[in-house]
């Protein structure tokens, strides 16, 4: 099964705190929809900007993708 790593842009001098805070909302879905994944988390690109992910399977992407509309999206790559 393919993964995909759902991803959100934060740019600005606040883009890591918004990720970081971004990454608690993604937890609370997965908790509230009784989803079975466990890899989110939150990266700093730069000192502008810094992403926020959630990684899922490739069969259950779309549902996840129309409720949450991530920028973007790419393979997950251990």
């Amino acid at each position: 099964m393919r993964m995909l790593k759902l991803i959100w842009d934060f740019r600005g001098p606040y883009a890591e705190k918004t990720a970081e805070h971004h990454e608690i909302h993604l937890k609370d879905y997965i908790k509230t929809e009784q989803l079975n994944l466990n890899i989110t988390g939150f990266q700093t690109i730069n000192d502008m900007h810094a992403i926020a992910f959630m990684v899922v399977p490739e069969n259950i992407m779309k549902p996840i993708r129309d409720a949450l509309k991530p920028h973007r999206g790419q393979l997950y790559q251990e």
